[in-house]
């Protein structure tokens, strides 16, 4: 699905990442792990085309990213605020992605009730602006546009952050569904516990490399709760 080589991006004298080579397969669910400044935000701007490297590549499905926009059909993906029109409403804002797919209305209202356990009806059905929406808020109508269109790929940037417990629990259970139904994401988050519950792998990075690069299993949150716990240990010493 995802072939990465050589990938660095530079800001003058900062590497902010450095990746010799990393593939992602059909269907692999990776959390992305890290603390802030680790590379995980540069990374998935590479993926989708929104900064250009320093050297090396990004392919999706064999096809160069930077060259070719086909790969932006079938892919789906919400990193922060700036993926929002803010002078819409939520439901606007939806409609017109769900125009970008070839979806009609009634297509959209199908996909706005299977996910209503989500969202809920008091931001969707309102009339505020998303500018004033709560961050939650933004946060779920940002991850609905991300799932307009069936994607296969699915790129996320902290989606659990500002959720309530439900909808946090939804958008686990709705990223493993999607996993079995031949989707593959990458999932970027600080939340350990949550991260860890739905990936199949876990890719950490520090100083924008790749530290860690395992297979999700009963003992890697014990494994990255220690990583993280020694570094605060080392700035106690």
């Amino acid at each position: 699905m995802i072939q990465v080589e050589k990938l660095t991006k530079v800001y003058k004298t900062k590497t902010a990442l450095s990746l010799d080579n990393l593939s992602i397969q059909p269907q692999e669910i990776i959390g992305l792990v890290g603390n802030n400044g680790a590379g995980k935000t540069t990374f998935l701007s590479l993926l989708l085309d929104l900064i250009e490297a320093s050297e090396g590549k990004v392919e999706i499905k064999e096809e160069d990213v930077s060259k070719t926009e086909d790969w932006k059909k079938f892919t789906g993906s919400f990193l922060d605020d700036t993926f929002l029109v803010p002078f819409m409403t939520s439901y606007e804002y939806l409609e017109f992605v769900a125009k970008l797919h070839g979806w009609n209305k009634g297509d959209l209202e199908d996909f706005l009730e299977q996910t209503k356990n989500f969202y809920g009806e008091d931001f969707i059905s309102g009339k505020k602006l998303i500018k004033d929406l709560s961050k939650g808020n933004k946060n779920k109508t940002g991850i609905l546009g991300a799932l307009i269109g069936n994607p296969d790929l699915l790129i996320l940037d902290e989606p659990f952050a500002n959720l309530d417990p439900t909808s946090q629990q939804w958008l686990r259970m709705k990223i493993q569904k999607l996993a079995e139904e031949g989707v593959t994401a990458i999932v970027s988050s600080h939340d350990l516990q949550h991260v860890t519950g739905i990936s199949t792998r876990i890719v950490m990075l520090e100083n924008g490399e790749v530290v860690k690069d395992v297979e999700n299993s009963d003992s890697t949150l014990e494994e990255l709760e220690k990583y993280f716990g020694d570094k605060i240990s080392e700035d106690l010493i």
